[in-house]
């Protein structure tokens, strides 16, 4: 039903590592934080870089190999647009020169926004609206990020995805998974900047064991959710590629779901976690590594911010 043509990431040149976290917090060695987090280093955007100028250069390297008058809808996911309005898929249909005659959307989700981008783009293709969707991913968490909040300094960092999602008969009509518990929203938040808290600074404040026993009690279920509407068995699906949110979350869930470690992809050493660009960034890395193959069954499961999940089986 659909098939990914074309997956390109970018990254901002500033890069923050543990040794430089480490001088500012002593407490918290270089080591320590690699071992908790799964993380060396990560990039930061510059004051003035926003989650558009990452996605404008990740869609630049993608249209090198790939004709961009195809291209019929956009789908833009940040949580760190460049303004409330207008909206930011609109700018980069301009930028980029695209063609007029496309739809372009952005929608608010974050690290299972890569998931709920491929829902929307299937469900596009199947109404027959697109064939071809640019489905950006971008964010840029650290401008929300306190400069004293150690442990979300060293998990978050910057970077945007760009995927092309074709409409392909000869792929499986693959089902997705998704779900909502908006009973979580205030334990991974920005409270300020918005309409109800507008005068003061946007800040992100986030409780970590809450957003980890969410993860918990509800990627299991999604796991067993997605197999069953695929009528499909754990087994069969070749590779496993959740939202990197950090080593020691995904390891437990990877215990916790019985799934074999030969079969399950972590890389973000270098990266850190990137909300709604982190799956994508990690289905690129995995094929240039040759772990992604034709042919493979993928299972892309996102979740966090919201609370929010979803899942999906992807055919190469």
């Amino acid at each position: 039903m659909i098939n990914i043509a074309a997956i390109e990431y970018y990254l901002p040149k500033n890069i923050l590592t543990n040794e430089d976290i480490s001088r500012e917090f002593p407490e918290w060695s270089a080591e320590k934080i690699k071992t908790k987090i799964g993380v060396e280093s990560r990039h930061i955007a510059d004051d003035a870089e926003t989650a558009f100028d990452l996605a404008f250069k990740a869609c630049e390297k993608i249209f090198k190999n790939y004709d961009k008058n195809k291209i019929d809808f956009i789908l833009f996911c940040t949580q760190s647009p460049d303004y409330f309005l207008p909206t930011t898929a609109c700018i980069l249909q301009d930028k980029l020169g695209l063609p007029k005659n496309i739809g372009a959307l952005d929608f608010n989700l974050g690290c299972s926004g890569f998931v709920y981008g491929l829902t929307l783009a299937k469900g596009l293709i199947a109404s027959g609206v697109a064939k071809n969707i640019l489905l950006v991913t971008a964010e840029t968490y650290s401008k929300f990020l306190d400069k004293n909040d150690k442990s979300n300094r060293t998990i978050f960092g910057d970077g945007a995805a760009v995927t092309i999602v074709e409409k392909d008969e000869s792929k499986a009509n693959y089902q997705f998974s998704v779900g909502t518990d908006g009973s979580g929203f205030n334990n991974l938040i920005v409270e300020n900047g918005a309409a109800r808290n507008k005068a003061e600074q946007p800040t992100l404040f986030m409780k970590g064991p809450k957003i980890f026993t969410f993860a918990v009690e509800n990627i299991p279920m999604l796991i067993n959710d997605i197999l069953e509407k695929n009528k499909a068995k754990l087994e069969e699906i070749d590779l496993f590629v959740f939202h990197q949110a950090s080593s020691y979350m995904l390891n437990y869930l990877r215990n916790l779901c019985n799934i074999p470690e030969e079969k399950f992809f972590v890389d973000m050493k270098n990266i850190g976690n990137t909300v709604s660009a982190s799956i994508p960034i990690a289905l690129k890395l995995a094929w240039e590594k040759g772990i992604i193959r034709e042919g493979l069954k993928v299972m892309v499961v996102g979740f966090g911010v919201g609370y929010s999940w979803g899942a999906g089986i992807l055919e190469f």
